[in-house]
């Protein structure tokens, strides 16, 4: 991932933030990292990553626009190996329950 930028939003809401990536991803030539979901779904973190540019206006344009305010935001240019590190993780254990039911079906989003 050399020269490449990661973008967060945090977001309250499975469907807010579904909204956010979408804007995210229709703003600008990002890409969905990974995803995760802490307290039963009430705080999604979407993780983008493209170039610095590109993760730039996503996120911003996706802070403004969004069905709801992200409770946080943030972007990354550069990010160090050890982030890196922990966007992967994350990102393989996402793949890994898409992987194990052939694809994304509600029980698997829901697991998520």
């Amino acid at each position: 991932m050399s020269n490449t930028s990661l973008g967060f939003i945090e977001i309250s809401g499975v469907v807010a933030a579904v909204d956010a990536l979408d804007i995210m991803c229709k703003t600008s030539g990002v890409e969905l990292a990974t995803w995760e979901r802490k307290l039963g779904g009430r705080l999604v973190t979407i993780v983008v990553k493209g170039d610095v540019a590109s993760v730039t206006e996503a996120v911003e344009t996706a802070a403004r626009k969004a069905i709801k305010k992200p409770a946080a935001s943030g972007i990354i240019a550069n990010p160090h190996e050890e982030i890196l590190r922990l966007v992967n993780l994350s990102a393989s254990r996402f793949m890994s329950k898409t992987a194990e039911g052939g694809g994304l079906d509600a029980r698997t989003i829901q697991e998520v």
